[in-house]
């Protein structure tokens, strides 16, 4: 049988502030619109209002420092025509994109964010309380938005996840032509952040959607979070800029090179 998935924007989001309690403002919200969460319901919110919660702005003028203290390994730097640097790093959470998620857009004037210190953490706490004071089993992705190799412009990705099935786990099954499937493996968390990003934008001031319809994938709390998406750098095939890897590989040519010489 087809799922049927419906999804919508929660309009009524208050700006969020640092201490803010993101589970009470998200059931006052569904309140205040006259509806109600169902059993498998599942929330896609927006990191951006997450990290303002937990207090992670810092000043716009460190942004470069911000940067450099949030990665871990430097995958490529680019020079961009307007004399700036744009880097793609591997942050300490793992996620490898532009500026280790360092964020100036809908932020205070003079102020950036930074990600969650621990975005599966944080979806745990909301989807706990939620769970506790509705009743309804419901799961949380926490999002943000990427580029993506190979191909132009960006989309959203769960970076955080509670009470959801990360993937669709397909090894095994048959497909419509009776062939068994050897290793596929959709990511339906990344595909439920997208789907919730299109009813959300960019600009439309509302931080939070809501996925019906897909409650086969929400299941208990102590399920893997969205960190296990992660691809290590040991199993990534491009864990390096096309320059990057040329300039290293030269490098070790010429020190080989000249070791070779030496010991003629």
């Amino acid at each position: 049988m087809t799922d049927r998935m419906l999804v919508w924007a929660l309009a009524g989001i208050p700006e969020v502030a640092a201490g803010a309690d993101l589970p009470r403002v998200i059931l006052d919200a569904i309140g205040t619109a006259g509806d109600q969460l169902v059993d498998g319901d599942i929330l896609v919110v927006t990191s951006k209002i997450v990290s303002k919660a937990e207090g992670r702005s810092v000043r716009a003028e460190d942004r470069e420092d911000a940067i450099t203290a949030e990665t871990v390994r430097v995958v490529a730097t680019r020079a961009r025509a307007d004399g700036g640097v744009t880097r793609i790093v591997q942050n300490r959470l793992g996620i490898v994109g532009a500026a280790a998620g360092v964020d100036a857009s809908n932020t205070e004037p003079g102020t950036i964010l930074l990600l969650p210190l621990d975005p599966d953490a944080s979806a745990r706490a909301i989807a706990s309380k939620i769970r506790a004071e509705t009743g309804v089993d419901v799961g949380i992705i926490v999002s943000d938005t990427l580029g993506r190799p190979w191909r132009d412009g960006q989309t959203d990705v769960a970076i955080g996840a509670a009470g959801v099935h990360i993937f669709d786990q397909l090894h095994g099954e048959l497909d419509s032509a009776g062939r068994p499937l050897i290793v596929t493996q959709p990511c339906v968390a990344d595909e439920l952040a997208a789907a919730g990003d299109l009813v959300k934008g960019k600009i439309s001031g509302c931080p939070v959607a809501v996925v019906r319809g897909m409650g086969r994938l929400v299941g208990d709390l102590d399920l893997p979070g969205a960190s296990s998406i992660v691809r290590s750098s040991e199993k990534d095939m491009f864990r390096l800029g096309a320059d990057e890897a040329h300039r290293i590989g030269f490098d070790e040519g010429f020190k080989a090179a000249r070791a070779a010489t030496a010991a003629e």
